[in-house]
């Protein structure tokens, strides 16, 4: 069979192609009124998907027994590499992507067929052809632009080229599936949107199908993104997790509108509110899953993760122009049909707070729209190149996310139509309290822990603008700890409120009417289970503001004290394997004289890759902090080595908090048990103990796959080893003049992604730093060593645009965008609430029919029974 895996692999792309297109054509068919078709286009379905299977596993056959006659499998293997190295390089590279793109959509399609067997027989006919559209789109580019199984146009090599170092760890075994997966979901919301608007049946029946599917799709989405976090922190070796680089850009724009999607569409489950801005949510979500797959794999933006410029940008931007006109003519044509039955009734309301919500996050997904994507407007506007580094983005995320961290608290404590004043008197209390202690504790006691509660923060430009944002992130730290005690402790309070219900009414035990608590209302507790892994998650962000690092050189047996550690270099050793070249450097590190861990950060140099070199990171990892250890160089003749450290404060609460996160999404997904059990285990099912034992087992089995699924990649940190390029890395910075300058001065070697002179570790970046230091040292200002260096290097040399000429739009246009998005949310609230003020009463029955909304329902008039009955 291997002498005929190219062509074999070629005629099944035809085949899906072919059958995609019959599958399309019969759906659509039965969608006009042959119904008697739908059966026909369902098993069209699951042979298009059959045939992909096939295509993807024939591919992976082809890299198991080396057929280097195919092009994609000699530039991404070798025959020293491992069968599963093999395996996971079939989503390396660019072709090998699109064929397991089209993989993961065809499995969504049969589990989607096959949920829709016996429902929405009306909507299925164009769920399945838009479905069928996508996957035809993706043929497309692989026949005729991205061919994964194209063959060697100068004969066939005897061995192939090998897998990129940085793509030979466990990370590539889960984090591009994990993200591919998350992005890909959203296709069915979308299908499901496309299929409500060409059939006009825009009630909450498609609402209610579709609220599974997109917050899988969310939750997949947001795992990938954090392992790709992990990917960065542990192998790329610059002692981070998050660069605003234009692919990871890509991967969190759909997860900030997909976010948006999943609190607005209550709204409308509720009260049917927002039906036009959640269709277009979900449209949007999806176009910009096609959007970020056209930034990767086009090669238009410099990016350490993309592919190679590509001939797919043509086919992606009709794609994209077609999707843009079909979404827009459908949504004007049914506008009638999505006109909203209420209107916010009060700003102070959980209404009105998740409105704002919506604002927020759309506004934080626009800026980085326009911010990743001004390079190429700036190159087709004036010809001329600029970078926007993570500098500019982190001032304006900053304010935006803490926003965002406080809407996590308050909006759970908002009733829904109005809140009284006595009731936001008594639910903000205890939050506000743990704010206020919080913030006095971090004022107090912070500074002589290490934990000031202002930062020092250069003024980037000297503008207003630039003022007010190096102000707010110097006190960023401070109002983030305490908004994360704000949310916890509102949080805590909702469980208590809603414990203290069940106890009093039922006489449970507290621990009892917690568990059942959380599982008769799995939505609303899972959510805020959700909110509180977000709180963590930003707890952990607040430590970046305390990095500190320090370099050594050591003799083997000597030591250097930082953190609070005693690193102690013991001596190097160098081993092999077919593949690489190792020397590593064995550490001790000793607390109170007691040893505690031992380390060994490496260089790996791999024959295969033309000798390219990798520096292996080692990580010690502490709910406290995070002891990162890069070694730069190590002489043979006399052991001295040189070592980079880096103690970064609470890393671990973001992994942790990610897990609580997954946790609480899986909680709100989770079916009842007699979904699970069926119709039969209702008798057994009706003893209270039985109901109890079984959602007791179902928990542990969600929190065994959330620990399986995150936790268990992240057990092996305290051991990490990541691996970084060879520019990447090894830079010290000796002090607060160098640690503004050097982020914003971009290497222009020629050889890297433009890192910037803070990480870059090549012998260019190495002569400018000493070259800069020679400026700062003669008594050169640094804004002035940074319009040298633009004028000799040009924009692009800058990691943060000027605030001059056309670069200025980049900061008036957020400022004027805030300031308008504000204007236009509050006018809009407030005349909604005075056409709703004369009709406040007790809140409308939910639109939709689950009994879950009838329970939260009643739970909220329990809980505002209480609070009257409560002594004041």
């Amino acid at each position: 069979m291997a002498t005929g895996i190219p062509a074999f692999g070629n005629l099944i792309l035809c085949a899906v192609l072919a059958c995609a297109g019959y599958t399309f054509a019969i759906a659509v068919l039965a969608g006009r009124g042959r119904s008697e078709l739908l059966p026909a286009a369902r098993y069209g379905t699951y042979a298009t998907c059959a045939f992909v299977a096939v295509g993807v596993f024939g591919l992976a056959y082809a890299f198991q027994v080396h057929d280097f006659r195919i092009r994609y499998v000699a530039h991404y293997s070798d025959r020293s590499m491992p069968w599963w190295y093999l395996w996971t390089a079939l989503w390396g590279g660019q072709d090998g992507s699109l064929l397991w793109w089209s993989f993961i959509l065809s499995l969504y399609t049969v589990v989607c067929t096959r949920s829709l067997r016996d429902r929405l027989s009306e909507l299925q006919p164009y769920i399945l052809a838009t479905l069928m559209s996508i996957l035809m789109f993706f043929l497309v580019l692989m026949l005729f632009a991205a061919n994964p199984f194209a063959t060697q146009l100068a004969g066939v090599p005897p061995d192939g080229e090998g897998l990129n170092p940085l793509l030979q760890n466990y990370w590539m075994t889960i984090h591009p599936p994990t993200l591919y997966t998350g992005m890909v979901g959203w296709s069915v919301p979308f299908a499901f949107a496309i299929a409500a608007l060409a059939t006009g049946r825009l009630g909450n029946e498609w609402i209610g199908a579709v609220r599974r599917w997109a917050v899988f799709a969310w939750v997949v989405l947001a795992a990938g993104n954090l392992l790709g976090m992990m990917w960065s922190y542990e192998e790329l070796g610059w002692g981070g997790y998050w660069a605003w680089d234009p692919v990871e850009n890509a991967s969190f724009m759909p997860l900030l509108t997909g976010t948006a999607y999943i609190h607005s569409v209550m709204l409308q489950e509720r009260r049917g509110m927002f039906k036009v801005w959640n269709v277009f949510l979900l449209c949007l979500t999806f176009f910009l899953t096609i959007f970020g797959t056209f930034l990767t794999r086009s090669g238009l933006i410099a990016s350490v993760h993309s592919f190679a410029r590509s001939d797919l940008g043509g086919y992606f931007l009709v794609y994209m122009g077609g999707l843009v006109a079909l979404c827009a003519v459908l949504i004007v044509w049914r506008l009638p049909q999505l006109k909203a039955e209420n209107r916010i009734d009060a700003l102070l309301s959980r209404d009105f707070s998740f409105l704002l919500n919506n604002w927020i996050l759309m506004g934080m997904a626009f800026f980085i729209l326009i911010a990743t994507t001004w390079p190429l407007l700036s190159e087709w506007l004036r010809d001329e190149t600029v970078t926007v580094g993570p500098g500019y983005y982190n001032k304006w995320m900053v304010p935006l996310g803490l926003v965002l961290l406080f809407l996590t608290g308050f909006g759970p404590l908002m009733a829904w139509r109005k809140a009284t004043g006595s009731y936001l008197l008594r639910v903000l209390v205890l939050p506000c309290a743990a704010l206020l202690v919080t913030c006095l504790l971090h004022v107090v006691v912070g500074p002589s822990l290490g934990y000031p509660a202002y930062v020092e923060s250069d003024e980037i430009y000297d503008t207003a603008t630039g003022r007010a944002l190096a102000a707010v992130y110097a006190v960023a730290p401070v109002v983030s700890s305490s908004l994360c005690a704000f949310v916890f402790a509102a949080i805590a309070q909702e469980f208590w409120r809603g414990a203290a219900v069940r106890v009093k009414r039922r006489g449970e035990s507290p621990w009892v009417a917690l568990f059942r608590l959380t599982f008769k209302a799995k939505r609303r507790y899972g959510g805020y289970i959700v909110h509180l892994g977000v709180a963590l998650m930003f707890f952990g962000f607040t430590g970046a503001a305390y990095d500190t690092e320090k370099e050594a050189a050591l003799r083997p047996g000597q030591s250097v004290q930082v953190g609070g550690y005693d690193v102690r270099y013991d001596g190097s050793r160098m081993e092999a394997d077919p593949n690489k070249r190792m020397v590593f450097s064995d550490m001790t590190l000793l607390e109170q004289g007691r040893t505690v861990d031992r380390v060994a950060p490496a260089k790996f140099i791999y024959t295969k890759a033309r000798g390219q070199a990798t520096t292996e990171v080692a990580i010690r990892s502490t709910p406290k902090h995070d002891l990162y250890l890069i070694m730069n160089t190590v002489r043979p003749d006399s052991g001295l080595g040189t070592f980079l450290i880096k103690v970064r404060p609470f890393v671990m609460w973001i992994w942790l908090g990610g897990l609580v996160m997954f946790i609480g999404t899986f909680i709100s997904l989770s079916p009842s048990v007699r979904e699970l059990l069926g119709e039969a285990a209702r008798p057994a099912l009706a003893r209270p103990r039985a109901r109890s034992v079984a959602t007791a087992t179902l928990l542990v089995a969600l929190c065994i796959a959330a620990f399986v699924g995150l936790w268990a990649p992240l057990a092996a940190q305290g051991q990490a080893q990541g691996s970084s390029s060879l520019h990447a890395g090894s830079v010290a910075i000796k002090n607060p003049t160098e640690r503004r300058l050097f982020p914003r001065l971009l290497c222009q070697c020629g050889e890297c992604q433009r890192l910037p002179l803070s990480t870059c570790a090549c012998s260019w970046a190495d002569d400018m730093r000493a070259e800069v230091r020679q400026k700062l040292a003669a008594g050169m200002e640094p804004a002035q060593i940074e319009r040298e260096y633009r004028a000799q290097f040009g924009a692009e040399a800058l990691a943060i645009p000027a605030d001059e000429g056309l670069d200025r739009a980049l900061w008036a246009v957020p400022v004027a965008a805030l300031a308008l998005a504000a204007g236009g949310l509050f006018w809009l609230a407030r005349r909604w609430a005075r056409r709703g003020a004369g009709e406040l009463g007790e809140p409308r029955a939910s639109v939709s029919g689950h009994a879950m909304d009838a329970y939260d329902r009643a739970l909220d008039e329990e809980l505002r029974r209480l609070d009257r009955e409560s002594p004041r």
